[in-house]
């Protein structure tokens, strides 16, 4: 495959919208599907549909085999040590709740801290908030910069002999900033606290390798990687899923049941209770072969390239201010045009056939410290080229045009 013709591959972009040719800049929220991934679910649907883990019959055992198959080439993709490292959930969302969960059950008590950023999805603030709540604890929060960076020194700074947990995002979703996540991590390293990363933008647009980067849990995001919705997954070291104990109770995750005393079964099984989205995962399965018949060096190349050319064509625009100059930045542009609310923003490009999405994309700690409510983001996929950026800009200066600014 070619990137450069890879629109080709993706089925949504045969449509107009508003009789436009569709210009999707909205890949941070959520990635369009290739037509092998929609294929492959239709496929297995039609042929080879059964639930996993329960019956003996042949379709049974083909789905089982297809959905641990998948097991095992995520172990490959991340470099995970063993297969039991490979938890499937239903979302990113969930598999943060899982370890928070979990984690802060038997590990956190009155008094104790879990380390943050503003940088933070709400997905990764949440989860800690509800424990932090029910335990007694405190949610500390490493400070971003005017640049929209969170600076290691600020974080070695909150560190304590109470931190428990650090929490964070390896690219954030309003400023893009690429965080220093192998610093981060060996600095916790030294003081034998874990670290879980959001990835939910990391995994999409960065090469992920768990042995290099040695954090202790890893959230993915599946349908923003060209996968099916409705699926997560977590990378957990296994010393801490053969401790933690079961997130939620229910069909399949159990070794032995008596009417006085449960038994669990081991990882990854006592982490994936009741019916499981066997579709969604073989689906995935064909995601991971998109993105690795493409390359993710390539992919990583084809999408800064355009996030330059994006970034240099907005700030030559005078009334466009980009919201972020970190050094390293992820495939997310997001901006305000002053006089104008970015719902409105949205709206008016949609005309144009141009999706975006507005909003303080679940970051509102952020938003709230840049003093400003929301934002409109374009965001990068593999399928966008520079003539969707001249096409997002020409669209603005429409918007503008509207506005009387």
């Amino acid at each position: 495959m070619n990137i450069k013709n890879i629109k080709s591959e993706f089925p949504i972009f045969k449509q107009k919208i508003n009789g436009k040719p569709l210009v999707y800049l909205d890949s941070a929220n959520s990635s369009q599907k290739p037509k092998t991934v929609i294929n492959r679910i239709s496929n297995f649907y039609e042929t080879e549909f059964s639930n996993v883990g329960r019956s003996v019959h042949s379709l049974a055992v083909k789905a089982t085999n297809r959905f641990e198959d998948t097991r095992d080439k995520v172990k490959i993709y991340l470099n995970a040590k063993y297969r039991e490292e490979i938890i499937f959930t239903k979302s990113a969302t969930e598999s943060i709740n899982l370890v928070a969960s979990s984690f802060g059950e038997k590990f956190i008590n009155k008094g104790d801290e879990i380390l943050t950023t503003e940088l933070e999805h709400h997905s990764n603030y949440i989860p800690w908030y509800f424990i932090a709540k029910k335990k007694g604890a405190v949610v500390k929060f490493a400070p971003v910069n005017e640049k929209g960076e969170v600076e290691i020194d600020e974080i070695k700074k909150l560190i304590t002999n109470k931190t428990k947990i650090i929490a964070i995002t390896h690219i954030s979703n309003v400023t893009g900033t690429i965080m220093p996540i192998k610093k981060i991590i060996d600095l916790a390293k030294e003081k034998k606290i874990p670290v879980l990363i959001d990835g939910t933008q990391g995994a999409p647009h960065l090469k992920l390798d768990m042995q290099n980067l040695d954090c202790d849990f890893y959230a993915i995001s599946c349908h923003k990687m060209y996968g099916p919705n409705g699926l997560g997954i977590l990378y957990a070291k296994k010393k801490w899923l053969d401790e933690l104990p079961p997130y939620q109770g229910g069909g399949g995750m159990i070794s032995e049941v008596l009417k006085d005393n449960v038994t669990f079964a081991s990882s990854p099984t006592k982490f994936e209770a009741g019916t499981m989205q066997t579709a969604e995962v073989v689906g995935f399965s064909e995601a991971i072969n998109f993105i690795e018949n493409l390359g993710i060096k390539n992919i990583i190349n084809h999408e800064n390239e355009i996030l330059e050319y994006g970034i240099e064509k907005l700030k030559k625009n005078n009334s466009v201010n980009i919201i972020g100059d970190p050094k390293e930045r992820g495939s997310v542009m997001c901006f305000t045009i002053k006089g104008i609310h970015p719902h409105d923003i949205a709206t008016i490009l949609d005309e144009d056939g141009v999706a975006i999405r507005a909003g303080h994309h679940c970051c509102q700690i952020l938003h709230d410290k840049m003093g400003i409510p929301a934002t409109a983001r374009a965001s990068i996929g593999v399928y966008n080229s520079k003539e969707d950026i001249d096409i997002l800009c020409n669209a603005i200066n429409n918007c503008k045009k509207v506005f009387n600014i």
